[in-house]
Parts: C-alpha cells; sequence; structure tokens
C-alpha cells in the first residue's frame, strides 16, 4: 500500500491541476469555472522517485449539508481518513480569504500533517498571498506553480520525511517467459444521466463512496475505485477496478463545454476497460442513445453487457424485458446475444448475478483458441459454404491464425481478397461466435493478401 495525500482547498485554487502535475497525465477535469471536481479521485503518483497515492478533491465550501456543494464537502471530509498527509492548497495571487481560515481550523484540528501549498506563484504575484499563509499556524507555506511546473522540487523536499519511510518494497522481477498475473477486472459503468451509476457502484462498496443525488449529471470525472468482490458461489475473492462515468446525453443537448469534457472523458474510460456495464433505466427503457453508447462501446472492443437498473419498480418487468432483449438483437446485430441483468441498486438485487457475468465476459474477451481447433472450424465453415467465385475467378482462402486477444483477432490469408463480399466475412465472424465460444464479444477478423514476388513496381 502506498502512503496517500490528500489534496483540499476551496474552488477553483489549482487542486485538480496539480493533481495532474503530480500523477504526469491529464486525469481530472480542469477549467476555468469554480466546483469542476465533484467526486475524489485516486492517481498514482511518482515525484523524483517518490511514490505515493494522490487525492484529488471537491472544492470546500460552507453550504447546507443536504446541498450539492453540502454533500461534495462531506466527500472531501471523508477523503481525509485515513490520509498520510493533506496538501491544503490556496491562491497565493488572490490571497487569503475567510473560506481559507475555515479550511486551516478545521486542518489544524484533524489528526493528519498538513503541508501550506501556495499555488499560482509564478512571478512575484504571489508574494503577499505567501506571507500571510505563515498566519495559518500550519508551517511553512510552499510556492510553487502547478500549470508551469514550478516549485515541485520543493514540494518533494517537504514530503520526503512524511512519505519516505513509507516506501514500498519493489516486487520482485519476473523471470523469462513466466506470465503476469491477471489485473484486477477494469469494469466501467456508463449510460445515460440519472440512470443510476454512482447509486449502483455505492450500493456495490456498501459506503456512500460517490456523490449522488437527484440532480442529474452529477459526475463529472471518471472515477475509478479499487474493490475486493466474494463471489457468493465459489467464495472467492476478486480484485475489481469500478469505473464511474458521466452521463451520456444526445449529443446535440450537450452544449455545454464542461459536460463535453466529461462526455470525452467517459468515452476514454472505455477505451481503458476490460468489460462494460450499459445502466439502463427501468422506468425509461431503451432508446437510441443507449444503442449509441453500446455501438461506441462495441466499436473500442469492449466487452458489452446491458444491466437495467430500479427493477424494484419497473412496471411490466417480464415484458420490459423481452422488449429490451429483442430491441438489443435488433439493434446491435454485430453482436447479437449481449448479457441482460435485471438489477436493483437500491436493493442490491442482481448485483452478484451482474459481476459474475462480467469475469465470464473477461474470460471470453482474453481467450486464444489453439490451432487445431482454429483449423478445424476453418476447415468445416469452408466445406459447408465455399467462398463465391465472382467472374469465373475463385477466391482461395487459405488459413486463419489468431493474433491477438483482447479483444479476440484473426487474420485471413488467401488470394483476390479484395472481392470477398462482406456478407462472407460476416459468415466467418458469426461463425467464430458461434463455434469457438466468443458468443457476443468483439471479434475482429483481418484480410491480408500475399505479395505477389512477379509484381514489378514501375
Amino acid at each position: 500500500m502506498l502512503p496517500e495525500v490528500v489534496i483540499i482547498g476551496r474552488p477553483n485554487v489549482g487542486k485538480s491541476t496539480l493533481f495532474n502535475r503530480l500523477v504526469g497525465k491529464k486525469l481530472a477535469l480542469v477549467d476555468d469555472q469554480p466546483g469542476v471536481t465533484r467526486d475524489r479521485r485516486f492517481g498514482e503518483a511518482d515525484l523524483l522517485g517518490l511514490k505515493f497515492t494522490i487525492v484529488d478533491t471537491a472544492g470546500w465550501e460552507d453550504d447546507d449539508p443536504h446541498s450539492l456543494p453540502g454533500r461534495m464537502r462531506k466527500q472531501t471530509e471523508a477523503a481525509l481518513e485515513g490520509a498520510t498527509l493533506a496538501l491544503f492548497v490556496f491562491d497565493s495571487r488572490a490571497g487569503l480569504t475567510p473560506l481559507d481560515e475555515e479550511i486551516a481550523r478545521w486542518l489544524r484540528g484533524a489528526d493528519v500533517p498538513v503541508v501550506v501549498v501556495a499555488n499560482k506563484a509564478e512571478g512575484k504575484a504571489g508574494d503577499s498571498g505567501i506571507f500571510d499563509a505563515y498566519s495559518l499556524g500550519l508551517g511553512d507555506p510552499v510556492a510553487l506553480s502547478a500549470e508551469h511546473g514550478e516549485g515541485v522540487a520543493d514540494l518533494f523536499e517537504v514530503l520526503l520525511p512524511h512519505l519516505e519511510p513509507l516506501q514500498p518494497e519493489e516486487a520482485p522481477a519476473l523471470d523469462e517467459g513466466e506470465d503476469r498475473p491477471l489485473g484486477p477486472l477494469q469494469l466501467a459503468i456508463v449510460g445515460r444521466p440519472n440512470a443510476g451509476k454512482s447509486t449502483l457502484i455505492n450500493r456495490l462498496l456498501q459506503e456512500d463512496r460517490l456523490l449522488t443525488g437527484p440532480e442529474a449529471g452529477i459526475t463529472r470525472d471518471s472515477i475509478a475505485v479499487d474493490w475486493q468482490w466474494q463471489d457468493p458461489k465459489s467464495g472467492e475473492t476478486m480484485p475489481i477496478k469500478l469505473i464511474d462515468t458521466a452521463g451520456m446525453r444526445k449529443r446535440a443537448r450537450v452544449t455545454e463545454k464542461l459536460e463535453r469534457m466529461a462526455v470525452a472523458d467517459a468515452k476514454h474510460a472505455v477505451d481503458f476497460a476490460e468489460v462494460v456495464v450499459l445502466l439502463l433505466d427501468a422506468t425509461q427503457g431503451l432508446e437510441h442513445q443507449d444503442l449509441k453508447i453500446a455501438s461506441h462501446v462495441i466499436e473500442e472492443g469492449r466487452a458489452l453487457m446491458v444491466a437495467i437498473n430500479k427493477w424494484d419498480i419497473a412496471e411490466d418487468p417480464s415484458g420490459l424485458f423481452n422488449g429490451i432483449r429483442a430491441a438489443l438483437d435488433e439493434g446491435l446485430a454485430q453482436a447479437r446475444g449481449i448479457p441482460l441483468i435485471a438489477v436493483s441498486a437500491r436493493t442490491g438485487k442482481g448485483t452478484d448475478a451482474m459481476l459474475s457475468a462480467a469475469h465470464e465476459l473477461r474470460d471470453i474477451w482474453n481467450r486464444r483458441v489453439p490451432t487445431a481447433a482454429l483449423n478445424r472450424w476453418f476447415d468445416d465453415a469452408l466445406a459447408q459454404n465455399p467462398p463465391p467465385a465472382p467472374g469465373g475467378k475463385r477466391i482461395k482462402l487459405r488459413y486463419i491464425t489468431q493474433v491477438r486477444t483482447r479483444p479476440p483477432g484473426f487474420v485471413l490469408f488467401g488470394t483476390r481478397l479484395d472481392q470477398l463480399p462482406e456478407s462472407y466475412r460476416r459468415y466467418l465472424v458469426n461463425g467464430l461466435r458461434r463455434e469457438l465460444g466468443f458468443g457476443s464479444v468483439p471479434v475482429r477478423l483481418t484480410l491480408r493478401s500475399p505479395k505477389n514476388p512477379y509484381h514489378t513496381k514501375e
């Protein structure tokens, strides 16, 4: 376990910019308007060889606990529990505000070491704010510019005595030829706004880890949470990385820059997932936007399953389930038989079945077919339905090989493949799915003709 460092401060002081700087990637959404970050986001930081987990938090606001800003503040307070150290960030150009002083009073009462970070300190515009920070009683402030990277070495010097004793031992290197063990299941939850994605993850975790509420579009950043699931059938404990994403509305309805960024971040999260759960709202059924999201997941080569949430309040459940099943098979002909599960984020119904199906999907997504079995299938497929002979010239299909997994990818070698009809290609892909057990996971089939040794370039 890495030591945990939490970034805390009022809105728009550069917390997410500092988070991105420390993890070395633009993971957190950043914008000029305040209140962009709403949930806790974790990242792995490596600062000049010093490794730690860095936690971005929502801007601290003094508001009604039941309001959205009040619930965001509760998430920030929860982030400090169990932390190794807190980085209290303020805007050195704006100077200390009454809200900064309130945060400082709270941090002085917490049983966690605090480092004061005077951000936006490039040039001399932040000098007066830096001097004011000494009055907080939290030690010497560290002047830096998260945007430009200035002062990061000074931050390292301050963090070193706190984090160096907690550095993990180096993992032993793998022997040559040894397979790297399969990591946690990367499971992303996607869907339209207010389908209950964050509520579902909170139900799985049995805690209010993610911000939820009646407001649509609360989630903006894609938030990954590490979790251990115990399979009730086998009793085996399985690691899962749950990824919550922003709701995806129709493109025509997305007008604000921040929502566009959130949707782009959600699509980016799909790229790094192994299995994606498309969450539907049982009170609204399946809409065209859901099919567009599903198509995007399949195009990106991820294993897809569909879960119908709010099943406990669904009207005519049997008719709803059968209607969605038929609509999926018709609207996603390229991946018939996608697993469909009924769940309730409120009661927990169906969640174990969903997670069990997700693990089965990942196993299929990682499957490699033995060469002998692949060749037997290929010979049978050609015998049952030989390729056409356009213009009286036969298309020769010589052999097929699997070149990758995640998703399964095959290369078909032969001659005159540029004239192979798309319908025959679909026949082969459907045969791979049906006969070799790939089911609904995406299957890639690439056609490749050998080069003609007698062809001369002009």
